[in-house]
């Protein structure tokens, strides 16, 4: 594990710090997505806020993780496919969100239908997001 995130930070031109190298981690054990608050309880270790902050937005900017918008305007988190980098982000894919124990999954097979926009308009992102109850839950 340590290798495999060594070689994400090094890959992505940033320096392995014990902080980056641990909130990597949390997003490589985690199959879902994870906020600002899932990271400081699950860290384990006193991070503060804004070096979570910091690292996320890094992450974000390196093309790592992608955010996932959610209908209580919060943002979470989810690593990125392989072809990600910094400034394209290919992450073309719903999520889902389960309704009872609010656990959220990129679902990578499914992808967003492309939205004919009337003559003028420029999207610069789509999100779907799918509601319902995950397989844990039923």
């Amino acid at each position: 594990m340590d290798s495999r995130i060594g070689d994400i930070l090094k890959n992505s031109q940033l320096s392995v710090t014990s902080g980056r190298k641990k909130i990597l981690e949390l997003f490589l054990n985690d199959a879902g997505a994870l906020s600002h608050g899932d990271i400081e309880k699950k860290a384990g270790e006193k991070f503060d806020r804004v070096t979570i902050y910091r690292t996320l937005q890094v992450f974000l900017e390196k093309g790592i993780i992608h955010n996932i918008p959610t209908a209580d305007n919060s943002i979470l988190y989810a690593l990125c496919k392989d072809d990600c980098s910094a400034g394209h982000h290919h992450d073309n894919h719903v999520h889902f969100v389960c309704k009872d124990c609010g656990s959220t999954v990129c679902l990578e097979d499914v992808s967003i239908p492309s939205v004919k926009l009337p003559k003028g308009f420029t999207s610069t992102q789509i999100d779907v997001v799918v509601s319902g109850v995950c397989k844990d839950c039923k």
